[in-house]
């Protein structure tokens, strides 16, 4: 099994940026590919962005290419969301995930706990 631990999130103001963090303990040697995924109240958790472990190749959802990056450091086991110009409509539960550098939540087999990102003035 994976364990994963987010950090990073907060109150931020539109046009502000915030690094995420998420990092992995136990079976990491098994990671394939790692995501960021978000869920706003009442929505259903949608993708942000992927990356290939150890490829280190990056996939992003339309609404957040060119804003956010996402980046891996594997000797620490850990990933991150770069995350600049936010808007309003960015505010959710973000959580990190481990899988098959998929898009849709069922191709990843664990998950964090979330943490909160909003964005508003």
């Amino acid at each position: 099994q994976v364990q994963l631990v987010e950090s990073g999130g907060g109150l931020v103001q539109p046009g502000g940026s915030l690094k995420l963090s998420c990092t992995a303990s136990g079976r990491t040697s098994a990671i394939y590919a790692m995501g960021w995924f978000h869920q706003a109240p009442g929505k259903e958790r949608e993708f942000v962005a992927a990356i290939g472990w150890s490829s280190n190749n990056t996939y992003y959802a339309d609404s957040v290419q060119g804003r956010f990056t996402i980046s891996r450091d594997s000797a620490k086991d850990t990933m991150y969301l770069q995350m600049r110009s936010l808007k309003p409509e960015d505010t959710a539960v973000y959580y990190c995930a481990t899988g098959a550098y998929g898009t849709s939540p069922r191709e990843y087999a664990y998950w964090g706990q979330g943490t909160q990102v909003t964005v508003s003035s």
